[in-house]
This record gives structure tokens, sequence and C-alpha cells, in this order.
């Protein structure tokens, strides 16, 4: 543990000093290729970074922030694009927007003014959960779900099969949201930046569209509508029309997706790809495309009431989960790997504990 925890302060001393480099050399570069050869080394890097770490906890996040969430900010930093254009006042503020899931008050509402306007339902879900339940609760409520979850793993052996799939889907929720979280809070209380949502409730949502394009991991969705949507829309509306350019360019959004998640899952299993992943992603942006295609031809009175469509809507997911987003990580132990992990955590702050 020791070891890891020292690689852990090498990846970021390097991943660090990397992002200053990128402050003070790259952004002096001329906008386009130029400023996208002086940053290519250090994209390569961010992809090599994370294979030093081999613990769930460690790794995913680092991962996740450096070879995806970094990497296509530095890509749209490039070309004068993304929260990194134009460059923060100084070197923490852009280490901190470029390697976290942040933004500036300044950027947040710049954002909330250029965001495509939400359906009613939308508006009206996400106005009820701010309103009826403090933030600050809901969180906590989160902690003490994810911790009962832990617990409840001891009893693995006598639960069926289905159940422990479905205490997986929760799982992954609760801790992507409380780690993701807990990671931008050190530059909200230092540096004064508003957290980017990563989450919206996304057990309230009514469709697959509002699923996945309002509620699920919004860092990411900021970040691969500028990278992959407008440009796969833009370029394919000359070849196949804005109709079917805008279907494209969703299912391009998941592709690619699925693979930096298959990437991610190289990370954690150091396996060979089996693309169930990549698949899993696949399948979720033609079901999205097909729900726009019936929403352009089915009137709003006649479709299907949120109380209908909202678990017709999650029960895809989980059930898609379990078929395909799983396995690899099953197969491989990565759950037992990450229980065994929190419980030498407990173990850990049990001993520290003077009582």
């Amino acid at each position: 543990m020791d070891d890891e925890l020292q690689n852990f302060v090498k990846v970021w001393t390097l991943a660090i000093t990397s992002l200053c480099y990128c402050f003070y050399v790259s952004a002096r570069l001329p906008k386009g290729l130029l400023r996208l050869i002086s940053l290519f080394p250090i994209l390569l890097l961010f992809v090599y970074l994370p294979l030093n770490l081999s613990s769930f906890h460690l790794c995913g996040p680092t991962a996740f922030f450096l070879a995806w969430l970094a990497n296509f900010k530095l890509i749209l930093f490039c070309f004068d694009q993304g929260p990194l254009s134009p460059p923060p006042p100084n070197a923490v503020h852009f280490i901190s927007m470029a390697s976290l899931p942040i933004k500036t008050k300044h950027l947040h509402i710049e954002n909330n003014l250029t965001k495509p306007l939400k359906s009613p339902d939308f508006a009206q879900t996400k106005q009820n959960t701010s309103n009826v339940v403090p933030k600050s609760m809901l969180f906590a409520v989160k902690v003490l779900l994810l911790a009962v979850l832990f617990h409840s793993y001891n009893y693995k052996q006598h639960l069926h099969k289905n159940v422990i799939f479905a205490m997986y889907c929760v799982h992954v929720y609760l801790q992507t949201e409380i780690v993701l979280a807990l990671c931008a809070l050190p530059a909200l209380a230092i540096l004064g930046f508003v957290i980017e949502p990563q989450f919206n409730e996304p057990y309230l949502a009514t469709s697959l569209q509002d699923f996945w394009g309002h509620r699920w991991n919004l860092m990411v969705t900021s970040v691969l509508r500028p990278t992959v949507y407008h440009p796969i829309r833009r370029i394919s509306t000359h070849i196949v029309g804005s109709r079917w350019s805008l279907l494209l360019a969703i299912i391009a959004v998941f592709v690619v997706s699925g693979v930096m998640h298959e990437l991610i899952y190289y990370y954690l299993t150091r396996a060979h790809p089996t693309w169930e992943v990549t698949w899993f992603f696949i399948i979720q942006g033609v079901a999205v495309a097909i729900e726009v295609v019936v929403k352009k031809v089915v009137p709003v009175k006649l479709r299907l009431h949120w109380a209908v469509s909202g678990p017709l809507t999650l029960g895809f997911v989980a059930v898609t989960s379990v078929w395909l987003f799983f396995p690899q990580l099953v197969r491989n132990k990565v759950d037992e790997k990450t229980i065994g992990e929190y419980s030498k955590l407990v173990d850990f702050v049990k001993d520290l504990l003077p009582f």
C-alpha cells in the first residue's frame, strides 16, 4: 500500500508539472496545429500515467481525470475551445480546471446561458429535487447508503446474483458521484470554484435522452459535446443532411464514450479488451437515437407518462449494464478488489481512532 501511495504522488507530480508546461509554454503558441503538436507528448503521457497505479480507488479516478477529462480539455484548448479557453489567470486555476471536474463561477454562468433548453418535464423534476431536499442532506444520505452497500457485501454468498448486480448498479452511481465530488472539494474550498455537477439525480430520469444528456456524468457530456457531437454533426450535415447528421452525431458520442470506458477498464483489469462495454454504449446510443426520432413523430400528448417511462428507462439501463457493463469487471474480480480496499480503509481508520 505504501508503494501504491508513492506511485500516486509521483503520477500526480508528473501530471501537475506537465500541466504547468501547458500553461506556460503551449498557451503562448498560436491555436491550431502548432499548439496541438506541443501538447501531443502530454496527451500520450496522460494515457500512460494511470498504468503506474493498481488500486481501484486511486487508478480509477486518476485514469478518468487524466486520460479522459484532461486530454479532451487539452484537445479543445489547442483550438481555443472548452473550459481552458481563454486561459485562466494563473497556473493553479489552469491545473485545477484541466484535471478536475470543476468550472469557475464565470464559466458556469456562461454555460447556463448558452446550453440548450431542456424539456418542461426535465425542468420541473430538476426544480422539485432542488427545492424539496437540501443538497448537503441528500449527499449525506448517499454516503450513508454507500456505506450500507459495502457492509451488505459481507453477505454476498446469501444473495441472488441479480440482487448483487442491482447493488452494483446503485454502487456505481453512488461511488462515482461521491468520489468526484470529494476530489473537486479542495478546489471549491481553496480557490472558490463552483463544482461542475456530475450528476442530477439520474434515478428521476424520464427517458434515455434525459438520463444520458441531462442527469448522468454531466462533465463528460459537456466535454463530449464540443469534441465529438458538434464536429460530427457539422461535417456530416453536408453529406447526409441535418436529420441524419443528428443521429450520427448522437451515436458517435456513445461510441467514443464506449472506447474511453474500454480504456479505463484496461487500467483497472490489465486484461485484453473484450469490447463489451463499448457495445453497451453503442446500444445506448442507438436507443437514444431511436427515442429522438420517435419524439419527433409522436405528439407530446401521446407519449408515455413519466411514471411509466421513468422505470422503463432505468430498467433498460440496468438490464443492459448486467449484460454488458459489469461482466468484464466481475470476471477480473475488480468488484472483489474494490470491496477489499474499502475493508482495508475501514480497518486503517479504526486503528487511528483512540477508542
